[in-house]
């Protein structure tokens, strides 16, 4: 009497894992027309992340301008900068080479320079990174004759994302210094 009921019990499992398996299976009939087209969605699909990375970013360092706000007409705002790192890049030089130009034609202005990271490390790495970052970038705007007197540094680290999605596009776009007016 005792086996019976264990292999009735066995039964039953083994009933129910069959019914739950073939419920969890998805199957789709798809004509042929419609494979064709999904096949060249998917190809797009495939590949249209890869080329947006392409033309967005040299190495890690986003080149794109969507994010970029200006400081004055013709004169960028925000220099990018690549993973863990505060080496200005050559667009970056030329982007603050344009801002020390205006900001010496422009004497009574006085800016502050922003540090930012990406989401990725802790907020502590991410406020050190982003202040030297923000200090690379016055260097560099010092060097080409704006004092030290009309620059702040100012960190944010990860906390002031311009893109929040969590992905490397997203990633470059918020690894970035931006010089704001103070006045």
């Amino acid at each position: 009497m005792n086996l019976s009921k264990i292999l009735k019990n066995v039964f039953l499992v083994v009933i129910f894992g069959l019914v739950v398996t073939a419920c969890a299976t998805k199957k789709s009939v798809k004509t042929t027309t419609e494979s064709k087209t999904t096949t060249k969605a998917a190809e797009t699909q495939k590949t249209d992340p890869i080329e947006k990375l392409d033309a967005l970013m040299q190495g890690d360092v986003y080149i794109g301008s969507d994010t970029v706000g200006e400081l004055a007409s013709g004169v960028p705002d925000r220099v990018f900068f690549a993973t863990n790192e505060t080496i200005l890049t050559t667009a970056s030089r030329e982007t603050l080479r344009k801002q020390a130009a205006w900001l010496r034609q422009n004497s009574d202005v006085t800016v502050v320079v922003e540090g930012h990271a990406d989401e990725r490390g802790t907020r502590e790495y991410n406020l050190a990174l982003g202040e030297r970052r923000a200090n690379a970038a016055k260097d560099y705007l010092m060097t080409y004759g704006v004092s030290s007197d009309r620059i702040k540094v100012l960190s944010y680290g990860k906390e002031r994302p311009v893109d929040s999605g969590s992905n490397p596009l997203s990633w470059s776009k918020n690894r970035r210094s931006v010089t704001v007016k103070a006045n």
